[in-house]
């Protein structure tokens, strides 16, 4: 597996001429870096008119690595080969370095840049990335790879210093200002020299933008990169290795996410609650990112207004900050009565709420950082428990309980920056039994639990919380607005019936619906039609995988029977049977979709009856490719340990007269068409009456 690192854009305050003054002073030799035991110039070469120079460097640095592990290898040094072109009058260095030793074992490539400030010109930029790929070294591949990267990011962290001490020393001598570099005036002789023929091999082919290392357009710094000092005021000291997991990760998200980039701090929770692991962060992330767009979370906070009667009955609110600035949210659980909250508004209104909790949170942490001056990256919760009896433990409320744990686990990791729990009565140990285990260990740690009064007096809430801002009710200063929540009167309980329904409006308004699609086991959708000039409109995001939509209209009904228009019948709905052209035809042509597209688009139906959407595995190159599975394909689906592909789709069908364009749907007071597919490219489906749209 290749190892990679890239660094955020570090910034000298100084111009580029002096920070290259002290870059030389590095060589031959460095003692503020011991693993840097020397090094020699191998080539060296000028442009007659002095503004680009090339040097090659052969430089030795010390194994820091176990006794064993040097015996073995049978070496104490080893050998990189440096190429630096500096283009004063461009005002870049571009560095790339690789190792000579054991090359055909291992493979280091580096490259580095300096570059000026694009919005200072007496500042200088720097970027760093580097790879590292072992292939084999004598079966100690997995502690070599730990201890290079230890000791490229411990390296990393001092090379900065270096340079910093440098500058210093060239500024204690008296050296704070180097002149830029000017061209010479050029004889006439001279200039008849330059314009004849050039040798390929001189140094021409080292100019920026050659082969040699990356274009300027490459290394200048732009919106989309982060700069060290952004990182350590807006979200806290990282070290070199989670810097670099946080570029990398959102580097991926700009490449691969279709739609609104998440914030850094909201990256970095995820990496947080993965320890760091890349793999782990991304899947992670990119499954909440999926989430919010079918649930559209991200419009939460304008669009949700919770009953009258949760603003009465909830107790808890907002309550000024903890003693380090996070927010503070108070939440009287033992004061209110959850059964009849949920008898009265339902677990999905509850769950809702909640959620609107969490992007409050977020927003007030963003918030008291604009306001500190420092990062705020989670808040604080006060759970006071005292009245806490048997009637918290009514198991649907535990499952409701549950239910919320996990979606604010999935989605909200590394918001909550402790929680302190007071007058936590006996039957606390037995909800506690329940809940723990749900909860992640790192949540957990942030949880200090008080029984009876022992959270006042040291120790207690003057250690977390000011006392002007400890609330009245738990013998502070502060006036609390949280409701006092109290019992919800049977008389505003929903019937069953009421509540049935109200849980299928909650599907129902859940726009976007999940699928997975199985090699031979195609995802079909199928959808009566009653007017022959109807428009069919569908929007569907490829979250793995690659697969083939296709949209059929049929003659007979498909299984599992007759639908009602408007209902939704999905699955694999064709039978295996049927021969296509007799009992079904094809109108759409198949469109290949890969993995992280977002495809928009429309048909203008000719014909009543049934019509179905068809999403399949796309079949590799040299396969032929079928509408229906045979029976190895069936078997591999059987087989197979879990899904291969997954989407998430939602379609809509129009009537010819509302039909505005083939993105209809996005001017539709019923569509919940992506908010989140912002640039789209088209792409034609070759049919007169259809049109698509692919976000690539």
């Amino acid at each position: 597996m290749v190892q990679r690192y890239q660094s955020p854009v570090r910034v000298y305050k100084y111009p580029f001429e002096l920070v290259m003054a002290a870059y030389e002073k590095r060589f031959p030799t460095c003692p503020q870096i011991p693993v840097f035991l020397g090094s020699e110039v191998l080539r060296e070469s000028r442009s007659p008119d002095g503004a680009v120079h090339v040097v090659e460097r052969s430089c030795r640095l010390r194994v820091d690595a176990p006794r064993l592990l040097r015996k073995i290898a049978g070496v104490e040094h080893v050998v990189f080969v440096q190429t630096n072109v500096l283009n004063w009058k461009e005002r870049t260095l571009l560095i790339e370095a690789h190792n000579e030793t054991f090359a055909n074992r291992v493979v280091v490539n580096e490259h580095c840049s300096y570059t000026v400030h694009p919005e200072n010109e007496d500042w200088t930029c720097f970027e760093q990335s580097a790879s590292l790929d072992i292939r084999s070294f004598f079966g100690f591949e997995n502690a070599l790879e730990k201890i290079a990267m230890k000791q490229y990011t411990a390296n990393v962290k001092r090379g900065k210093e270096v340079i910093e001490h440098y500058l210093n020393e060239l500024i204690s001598q008296g050296t704070s200002h180097i002149p830029r570099w000017t061209p010479a005036p050029v004889r006439e002789e001279d200039a008849r020299n330059q314009a004849g023929p050039r040798d390929p091999g001189s140094l021409e082919a080292h100019r920026p933008g050659s082969a040699l290392g990356p274009s300027l357009e490459a290394v200048s710094m732009d919106g989309d990169k982060l700069d060290a000092d952004y990182i350590e005021r807006c979200l806290g000291h990282l070290t070199p290795m989670q810097e670099s997991c946080l570029i990398q990760l959102r580097h991926w998200l700009q490449e691969t996410h279709k739609g609104k980039i998440p914030k850094d701090e909201h990256i970095l929770r995820f990496l947080r609650a993965r320890d760091f692991h890349l793999d782990k962060a991304r899947e992670m992330l990119c499954q909440s990112l999926s989430w919010r767009k079918q649930h559209q979370v991200d419009l939460l906070l304008q669009t949700w207004q919770p009953p009258a009667l949760l603003e009465e009955f909830y107790a808890g609110g907002w309550h000024y900050q903890d003693i380090d600035g996070r927010p503070l949210y108070i939440l009287r659980l033992g004061q209110m009565d959850t059964k009849g909250l949920m008898k009265a508004v339902g677990e999905e209104v509850l769950l809702r709420h909640v959620l609107s909790v969490n992007e409050e949170g977020q927003k007030r942490c963003e918030g008291s950082t604009r306001q500190l001056g420092r990062p705020i990256s989670s808040w604080t919760c006060l759970l006071d428990l005292e009245g806490l009896n048997m009637r918290h433990l009514w198991r649907p409320g535990v499952k409701a309980l549950l239910r919320m744990i996990e979606v604010v686990e999935d989605n909200y990791p590394e918001t909550l920056g402790r929680l302190l729990i007071v007058r936590a009565p006996r039957v606390f140990p037995v909800l506690w039994t329940l809940i723990s285990p749900f909860i992640n260990e790192n949540t957990r740690r942030k949880f200090l639990i008080y029984s009876g009064s022992n959270y006042q007096g040291p120790g207690g809430l003057v250690d977390y919380l000011d006392r002007e801002v400890i609330p009245d009710f738990l013998g502070g200063e502060s006036v609390c607005n949280v409701p006092e929540g109290g019992l919800v009167p049977k008389s505003l309980y929903m019937t069953e019936e009421e509540q049935e329904h109200a849980d299928q409006l909650w599907q129902w308004s859940e726009t976007y619906h999940s699928a997975s699609v199985l090699r031979g086991a195609p995802h079909e959708v199928a959808m009566e039609i009653l007017e022959g000039e109807s428009v069919i409109t569908w929007d569907f995001d490829i979250l793995r995988g690659d697969v083939v939509f296709s949209l059929y209209h049929v003659k007979k009904v498909p299984r599992p029977g007759a639908r009602e228009p408007g209902t939704r019948a999905s699955g694999q709905l064709i039978d295996k049977g049927w021969v296509l052209g007799r009992d079904y035809s094809r109108v759409e042509a198949p469109l290949v979709c890969r993995e992280g597209e977002s495809i928009q688009g429309s048909h203008v139906t000719r014909w009543p009856g049934v019509y179905l959407l068809q999403w399949q595995m796309h079949s590799p190159p040299g396969s032929v490719a079928c509408s229906l599975p045979g029976v190895d394909d069936v078997l591999t689906a059987l087989h197979s340990p879990g899904p291969k592909c997954k989407l998430l789709y939602y379609y809509e069908v129009l009537a010819s007269e509302d039909f505005r364009g083939s993105m209809s749907s996005l001017e539709s007071c019923t569509s919940g068409f992506s908010q989140l597919s912002a640039a789209t490219s088209s792409s034609s489906s070759g049919q007169s009456h259809s049109s698509s749209l692919v976000s690539r």
